[in-house]
């Protein structure tokens, strides 16, 4: 579209909405000392009535914003705090210092200041165009709603280059959501999925870059969208609202743009009626245009495709041989429910794995390919192919064959695809011959029958027998401490009582360490043998009952791996809850990497370390039938055992611990520094927070350093970002500490590292995809940046 020349009309708007060019706009003036409350006077409202700021309901709290008045409903336009929980009430004070405060209730807790800066206002004002602003006393204009937007834009309130829209998560919750809108310094103004930077990843763009402009997204009051550069007399217009439906008599319009929780990119007009009608809502322009919903990606997540159903709405569904991460979440994406491997036996050495390949037909997903076979020309050979590659999960076939990485994104239905996925399922099945005639299975349950006849006249002999001796037993028996119904046989680990555990360690007097879950103590079990073992007393644990201890520490006994620290037993009396390991001698990994006086393990050992916890993790995550998130992966949590080899800790502890006894914040299970960004978002938490501080720890052994005491020109850093710099730079010898180090293991090592801390979980690879890379059988593709990385660049300068 050729370029346009501004009209007269945005010239004019831009004149009234900025005070210091030109008339001002009718504004309720808001003079210091000014107070509203969450239980009395909620809101300032503008002259117009349309617009107000202050208080509105939201779950069982409130939030803090800007709304448009629609007869009886409210429209949100601007949030504070989005990302925080709603707040129980109290005040909003323009206070004589200035600044413009969030007051609680409660008077021991900390208020928070609603702008965003520092300021020192005279007076503030909430004005007919929706911006609510802070004045200094020359009446310029100190800090606005309209200089830092949520998800809308008004007439008048500009996104310069640079800055962004992000999503709500739904209409009723305004916190940041999965999609947003960014207008980039090279002039193109793009929507992608929340996290990813890549382009594949958009799924809408104006289609401006490319000419050196530093373009400006403004609309004006007439409903009209516009690109335009400062710098130059260059425009771009992107919708022209009809006129016609506001241009009736006695109707006045109001527009807004927002990007809508689904990703929809939407402009609407509010006409308001002076006679005594209900506004008017109409949708003038939306983007992506089409129809098709599921084009916009990430409405489903990984390892899932969306389609389109009869009554428009989007639907998620797994690929095969996958099911939802969470049943209540659809749209968080799917993982994969049981899983292969190289070797194709199990432990039992009667059950194996057997793959098979299915079609799935009629899909278009992001192409994540790792490799692409030569000279394969159709479709069997290219199922076949994956077929015989124990690494492979996942062929594409359009005009030739590529093996696709886990996770796959971006899935949809799409009738008119040539794509043909062919997803490996794996089934575990009997190897010997199970299959019996027909007759040999009739004369089987006619002796089953006669026996089982027999078998239970003599059961209720002895029930007889056992009911009287009961009724005996239950006067001179001494009381249980311990719940009879755990079997300590088929669980494979023994109940302890208190007494015994408080010999065994001496009173508890020397303690290994303490951590998040409680206190560990060494002891040595006389009875085996003078055995060393670890007790951990867990404190402040969850109140769901004996049943659910216990049901979560059988859970823990099952898992059986030689880099996880094996549970020998337990103790669950009265109020003590303690938990019996195996004896670590070699301590912790955090007591190698950054205890001063010791010797750095070497560049070889250290790398075995990282392969033996992903090892770990790959096990708890895919290769048991209930997976188990750890929720607090750091080096103090890798014990090193007798020989070298690492093993992790506080597998399984997560659902045992009290919400809010934690290292960081309410609600939140890990250490600060490991924790994956979405612990402090409204969504559901998966095994891809293990893989993030497995990220976070695997560039720390790389590096022996620590992540939260990193600086990068002065400024605070996260340990991804700082490797990410040298990736760039090309200088990776800086990275790595000691000498000996492996060039080429260290490069893949880094990128695996960045891999695993990318922002949006499934950008992320699952720990089996981790595995292979650092064994090498996968080949390792350059990571994007850090999402924080083009923010810490703006602050240090470099580049």
């Amino acid at each position: 579209m050729a370029p346009y020349i501004i009209p007269l009309s945005l010239i004019l708007f831009f004149v009234q909405a900025n005070p210091s060019m030109g008339a001002q706009i009718n504004e309720t003036t808001i003079p210091q000392g000014s107070q509203i409350n969450a239980v009395g006077t909620q809101s300032w409202v503008s002259p117009s009535g349309r617009f107000a700021f202050g208080f509105y309901p939201e779950g069982e709290g409130f939030s803090i914003g800007v709304w448009l008045v629609t007869g009886a409903t409210r429209i949100i336009v601007w949030t504070a705090f989005r990302d925080d929980p709603p707040v129980s009430g109290g005040s909003i004070l323009l206070t004589a210092g200035g600044s413009l405060q969030w007051i609680p209730a409660n008077q021991g807790s900390q208020g928070k200041q609603i702008s965003a800066t520092p300021t020192s206002a005279t007076s503030a004002a909430i004005l007919d165009t929706g911006n609510f602003v802070l004045y200094d006393a020359k009446r310029q204009v100190l800090w606005s709603t309209f200089g830092s937007p949520t998800d809308t834009l008004l007439p008048g309130q500009n996104l310069p280059p640079g800055n962004q829209l992000f999503s709500s998560v739904s209409n009723a919750n305004h916190a940041t959501g999965k999609y947003r809108l960014s207008n980039q310094e090279d002039g193109n103004l793009v929507m992608y999925p929340i996290g990813t930077v890549d382009p594949g990843s958009a799924y809408w763009a104006s289609g401006t870059f490319g000419q050196d402009l530093l373009l400006t997204l403004s609309l004006d009051p007439n409903g009209t969208l516009w690109l335009f550069d400062r710098n130059s007399s260059y425009t771009k217009m992107l919708f022209l609202t009809n006129q016609s439906l506001s241009a009736s008599p006695g109707s006045e319009s109001y527009y807004r743009l927002t990007l809508d929780a689904d990703g929809l990119l939407r402009l609407y007009s509010h006409v308001f009626f002076k006679q005594q009608r209900e506004p008017q809502t109409k949708i003038e322009w939306l983007m992506p245009s089409s129809n098709d919903r599921c084009g916009v990606k990430g409405v489903c997540g990984p390892n899932s495709f969306c389609q389109v159903t009869a009554s428009g709405e989007t639907s998620c569904s797994c690929l095969p041989g996958f099911e939802f991460s969470s049943a209540d979440e659809t749209t968080q994406g799917c993982w994969r429910v049981k899983t292969g491997g190289c070797t194709g036996n199990s432990s039992n050495g009667d059950i194996g794995p057997t793959a098979t390949m299915v079609m799935v037909k009629n899909t278009s997903w992001s192409d994540l390919s790792y490799n692409v076979p030569p000279q394969t020309t159709t479709m069997e050979e290219c199922k076949a192919i994956c077929l015989s590659d124990c690494a492979c999960e996942i062929a594409m076939f359009d005009t030739y064959c590529s093996k696709q990485m886990l996770p796959m994104r971006y899935g949809k239905v799409v009738p008119s695809s040539n794509t043909t996925l062919f997803v490996k399922v794996y089934s575990y099945e009997p190897k010997g011959p199970i299959r019996r005639t027909r007759s040999a299975a009739s004369t089987g349950m006619l002796i089953s029958g006669s026996a089982l006849a027999i078998f239970s006249l003599v059961v209720l002999s002895v029930s007889v027998l056992l009911c009287k001796r009961r009724q005996f037993l239950r006067y001179t028996r001494a009381p249980q401490h311990q719940d009879t119904e755990f079997d300590e046989e088929s669980s494979g680990i023994r109940s302890y009582s208190f007494h015994d555990l408080e010999l065994s360690t001496n009173g508890f007097a020397e303690e290994l360490g303490r951590g998040a879950y409680g206190t560990v103590f060494k002891g040595v079990l006389t009875s085996s043998g003078n055995k060393g073992i670890a007790v951990k007393r867990l404190e402040r644990m969850a109140e769901d009952g004996e049943r659910e201890f216990q049901r979560e520490v059988r859970a823990i006994a099952r898992t059986h791996h030689r880099n996880l620290v094996r549970l020998l037993g337990f103790c669950n009396e009265g109020a003590y809850r303690l938990l019996v390991y195996e004896y670590m001698p070699n301590g912790s990994l955090a007591n190698l990497l950054f205890k001063h006086d010791a010797t750095l393990p070497s560049w070889g050992n250290r790398i075995a370390i990282a392969l033996d916890v992903a090892r770990g993790l790959q096990y708890l995550h895919e290769d048991i039938e209930v997976p188990i998130i750890h929720c607090d992966i750091k080096p103090e949590n890798i014990l090193i055992d007798g020989s070298g080899m690492a093993k992790i800790a506080d597998f399984g502890l997560a659902k045992l611990l009290i919400g809010n006894q934690t290292n960081t914040f309410t609600g939140v299970r890990g250490t600060r520094g490991y924790l994956a960004p979405e612990w402090s978002k409204n969504t559901a938490i998966t095994v891809k927070v293990d893989v993030y501080s497995f990220g976070v720890m695997l560039l720390e052994i790389i590096s022996c350093k620590k992540s939260m005491e990193l600086k990068m020109a002065s400024e605070e850093c996260n340990i991804s970002e700082w490797a990410y710099e040298y990736v760039v730079s090309g200088g990776l010898k800086e990275v790595a500490a000691g000498e000996d180090v492996d060039e080429v293991e260290l490069e893949r090592m880094v990128k695996i590292g960045i891999w695993c801390t990318q922002n949006e979980p499934a950008t992320r690879p699952a720990m089996k995809s981790v595995v292979l890379m650092m064994e090498g059988s996968v080949q390792v593709r350059r990571p994007p940046p850090p999402a924080s990385f083009s923010q810490s660049l703006l602050r240090t300068g470099s580049r």
